[in-house]
């Protein structure tokens, strides 16, 4: 399906608001401009650093390439038919995480967040990759925005989910950011942990 619908929670109608958005795990409203963002697992099995899953706002009729393309027009030369006219529409989306990180978790903070650097972005659980020789993500970064804009690189915020010996001790599913009680918590469907994460000296 890969699509994103609008759904009146009254009637039950709904209308599609992106295609071919291969695999939205999470939904969030961004604060400042209020506009819709997803984080997006890509496809697999066309190389260990390829596909960058990735951040992106959701763009009312926009189509995102799954399955004929990926990040804009790139080719993915395993679907047939081929659909040049669906290719030369594909966008290229706004923020990429990295390649099979498995971004399943997705969370704006408000009111200021943890201040500092941490005061406009989103937190990202990142599951972590299955195919890869070198594992990435097994963490939650963090995504600094400015005027409704991710900015930099991404920042790892909550690590050590992946031990020196390669083993997985977690792997982050949800976030949510509670902004009355300035704290992040933290979904870990490997070890059925739910991890809060505080500044120091929070009750």
């Amino acid at each position: 399906r890969a699509v994103v619908w609008a759904i009146d929670r009254q009637t039950g109608a709904h209308r599609t608001v992106a295609r071919g958005i291969r695999n939205p795990t999470d939904l969030a409203i961004e604060p400042a401009t209020g506009a819709l963002w997803a984080v997006v697992n890509e496809r697999d099995e066309i190389g260990p650093q390829a596909v960058p899953d990735y951040l992106t706002s959701v763009r009312e009729g926009a189509f995102y390439g799954w399955p004929y393309s990926y990040w804009g027009q790139n080719i993915d030369p395993r679907p047939r038919p081929r659909k040049p006219d669906l290719v030369a529409q594909a966008i290229v989306p706004d923020y990429a995480l990295g390649s099979h990180v498995a971004a399943l978790g997705l969370s704006f903070v408000t009111d200021g967040g943890f201040g500092g650097a941490y005061s406009q972005g989103a937190f990202i659980g990142e599951h972590g990759s299955w195919n890869r020789p070198d594992p990435s993500g097994y963490k939650v970064s963090w995504v600094a925005f400015v005027n409704g804009r991710p900015t930099g690189h991404p920042v790892d915020f909550a690590t050590g989910f992946l031990g020196a010996d390669g083993k997985a001790r977690g792997r982050p599913v949800g976030v949510t950011f509670d902004p009355a009680r300035r704290v992040l918590f933290i979904a870990d469907d490997l070890s059925n942990t739910v991890w809060r994460v505080a500044p120091r000296g929070t009750p």
